[in-house]
């Protein structure tokens, strides 16, 4: 006598836990999430508030952040990665009943961060399409975001600062602008 099931068995049970499996997956993937909200910063990532979070966005802290802008979008048709993920974040505040003026945030371009603030002239003649940045970093600074440049990366590569939007500022060096708010207690956040 074999203590083995017949082959037959075998494939079926098998059939029946990958469908069962599936059916989990299914389940677990379709979780009834809201849609993101974004109220502060309307082009930019929306935020989906979570019940009973583990650590919750709690309305008597001031958020400090630096958000060190050194990256390119994929696409330019796309927000750059830091001025996207600070305008998250002050959607997410938004949502969660926080007053924006408890975050303080500031931007540091340099690097090939440095495309996304190009005027709409130059980014188009760049990339053949309008700039998306420039509407949310003008949202971004009338929400009280500091926007700054690095000058030496200006500097280096000869770019005039006339062909970047009014909406930035030019400061020394992006490191030391970096640094002096990290010593100042901002959280480092690099994109």
């Amino acid at each position: 006598m074999s203590n083995s099931f017949p082959l037959s068995r075998v494939v079926f049970l098998s059939a029946l836990a990958l469908v069962a499996g599936a059916a989990l997956a299914t389940t677990a993937s379709a979780a009834d999430w809201a849609e993101p909200k974004s109220p502060a910063i309307p082009a930019a990532s929306g935020y989906v508030a979570i019940p009973g979070a583990a650590v919750p966005i709690r309305s008597d802290v001031v958020y400090r952040a630096v958000y060190d802008a050194r990256l390119h979008a994929d696409d330019p048709a796309q927000l750059i990665p830091a001025i996207d993920m600070a305008g998250s974040e002050m959607n997410a505040l938004a949502v969660e009943g926080v007053p924006l003026t408890q975050a303080k945030f500031a931007i540091v371009f340099h690097a090939a961060g440095i495309d996304g603030i190009l005027d709409n002239e130059h980014y188009k003649a760049k990339f053949g399409r309008d700039n998306p940045n420039l509407q949310v970093l003008t949202q971004l600074r009338k929400a009280g975001v500091e926007l700054y440049v690095c000058g030496q990366n200006l500097a280096y590569d000869h770019v005039d600062p006339k062909i970047l939007t009014p909406d930035v500022r030019v400061a020394t060096d992006a490191l030391i602008v970096l640094m002096t708010l990290e010593n100042q207690g901002y959280a480092l956040l690099s994109y």
